[in-house]
This record gives structure tokens, sequence and C-alpha cells, in this order.
């Protein structure tokens, strides 16, 4: 296999899921450079983690970093004016999640990307780091039957600092993005309709909202309803996932089979992959497509009906109204 040498584009605390998850796959990835305008943390996470070049402006990384693939970590506030350069200059890219803060932003990406012919690939690591993926092979296997609901809950207390507490769009977007895909992975199906639900708990300094109730249908007559709380002194993540046939309790480390009836699971199913390991297995994918051609899962044209789920929450809950969706996007 080809070892690609990388550049991280910011080194925020979200690049330790990166650098830590690549250090098991030398033979993979080679970090070689890492780019923040302040020199204070970009000296500090280079040191940590051995990394050569070091650089405090997007132009300079493009013109002298000589890497294969961009990881592009900034806040999503400047997503936009970091990606367009980079794609410009022809670096495939991997992306942190949210793709970006807009369905319209995300459109715009995807279709230079498709233009210029660079491929660009998100970090969706919650389909492997939580049961996402092990649902999808118990569904497709048919053990529980047609899926007709999927019942999902994270309620936990969550203080965030720094640029997140300026951003207008909180909870749904730093987590329920990782929802909104796995709901799609576990049914196969696109969503035709989103409902929500926000409000903001003054227990939590940010601008945006704490806590949702969100409703989402889907193609294949299926419906999520979920439920976001970072103001919960109560912590539970959980799922369940009904089908005609039977119905699977889901947490992030283990999936149990219930039937009509039964007390205790008839079977269970463990994962324990890290969002570190999940998060090189997406660089992977990236990887994977530069040397085949195919289309990666988490390509930047898949992520779109994630990131159309979360817009349409958004307007939603600001219109007061449901929000129609046809071919992933909002209408």
């Amino acid at each position: 296999m080809k070892t690609y040498k990388v550049g991280l584009i910011g080194a925020g605390g979200v690049t330790e899921l990166h650098l830590i998850g690549y250090q098991g796959h030398k033979d993979r990835v080679e970090v070689t450079a890492i780019c923040d305008p302040n020199e204070e943390t970009l000296n500090r996470k280079a040191d940590q983690f051995g990394i050569p070049q070091r650089f405090s402006n997007v132009d300079d990384f493009i013109r002298s970093s000589g890497v294969d693939v961009a990881i592009v970590c900034t806040p999503t506030s400047i997503r936009k004016q970091v990606v367009i350069p980079l794609l410009e200059a022809g670096f495939p890219l991997f992306v942190e999640k949210p793709f970006s803060d807009t369905l319209g932003d995300a459109v715009e990406i995807t279709n230079r990307a498709a233009k210029l012919g660079v491929p660009v690939s998100v970090n969706q690591n919650f389909r492997r780091h939580f049961t996402f993926d092990v649902v999808k092979g118990i569904v497709n296997e048919g053990k529980i039957g047609k899926v007709t609901s999927i019942l999902f809950n994270n309620l936990f207390f969550r203080q965030d600092s720094g640029w997140r507490l300026q951003c207008e769009r909180h909870a749904l977007s730093v987590m329920g993005i990782h929802w909104f895909d796995g709901f799609r992975q576990i049914l196969g199906s696109e969503a035709v309709s989103v409902t929500s639900l926000m409000r903001s708990s003054s227990a939590i300094e940010c601008a945006g909202e704490t806590d949702a109730t969100v409703q989402v249908d889907f193609e294949n007559g299926a419906i999520a309803t979920y439920v976001q709380s970072f103001s919960s002194s109560f912590p539970r993540t959980e799922m369940i996932v009904i089908g005609e046939t039977g119905t699977l309790f889901c947490t992030h480390g283990k999936v149990e089979l219930y039937r009509e009836e039964s007390k205790s699971p008839l079977q269970t199913w463990d994962n324990n992959i890290s969002r570190e390991i999940a998060t090189f297995e997406g660089l992977n994918h990236l990887l994977v497509s530069l040397e085949t051609g195919a289309e990666a899962p988490n390509s930047a044209q898949d992520n779109l009906n994630t990131v159309a789920m979360l817009d349409a929450a958004y307007r939603s809950a600001a219109e007061q109204r449901t929000v129609s969706l046809r071919k992933g996007l909002t209408t």
C-alpha cells in the first residue's frame, strides 16, 4: 500500500482524534505538516506529535507543504474560506463534521470539488464509533424485519468554550450531525421531512440551542424520533430500533436483540471501535478512492443528505413548520 503524506489545517482539540488515530498506521499515513494561525497552539501540537512542518497561514501551507492530502479541522465558521483555496490547489480533502455551517455552503463546496475533479470526504466517525454500522448489518440480514421506527436519546451536560459559544447552531450541529447520518446508514433511505423544536437552557452558556426534539420521516416509511440535550444532569445515550419481527436496544458498546415477550436479550453484539480508529478508517476511505477512482462511502456528495437533515431541523424550528426534502435537498 502507498504511504500518503498528510497535513492538518487547524491545531485545536479535534486534531487529536486524527493524530492519535493515525499513529498506528504509519505505513499508510505520515503526518508531515500542520497549519494554525495561533503559533502557541500550533507549536504545542506539532511538538507533541513530532510534526516537522509548521505553517501559520493556508497560503504558505498550499505553496510549501508538499502533502498528498489535506485534513481540515477548522471551526465551521471559516470552513468555506479554507476549503475552497485547498480545492483550487488540487488537494484531496478529509473534512471534519459538520461539513459546513449551512446546506448552501455544503452544496457550493461539493459542486466546486466535482467541477475540479478533487475528492472530498467527511469524518463521520460515529458510523463506526457508535453501533450504527453494527445495526446496519443486523438490519440487512433481516433479523428484525422491516424497520418501522428509531427512537434515539442523547442526554448529557456539556459546557463548551471558545468559538462554539458564538455559534447560532449548537447542540444539533455538534452531535445531531452524527445521529442524522447514523439513521441514514441504518435505514439505507433518505429523509423526506423533518419537524423539530429547539430551546436554549440558561444552565449552558452559548448562543445556540442546547435542547431539541426532532422527528424525521424517511422514504421507506420509517420514522426516527430524536431527543438531544446538552443541559441534562442525567446522562443517557441509547437507541431503540423497532422492526416488524424484533427490536434492537443499542448503546455505544453493545446491541441487544429482543423479540415479543423476551425479557432478556436473545443475542448481543459488541462494538469497541474508538473515535480515533474510526477517524483513521474515514481517512482511509478517501485514500482508497484515490487509488481506485470509486466514490468513497463518506464522500461530500453522500454527506449532503446528512447536512440537509441538519439544515431542515434548524429551518423547521425557526419557521415552526415541517420542512420537506427531495433528493437530500430542502423544499
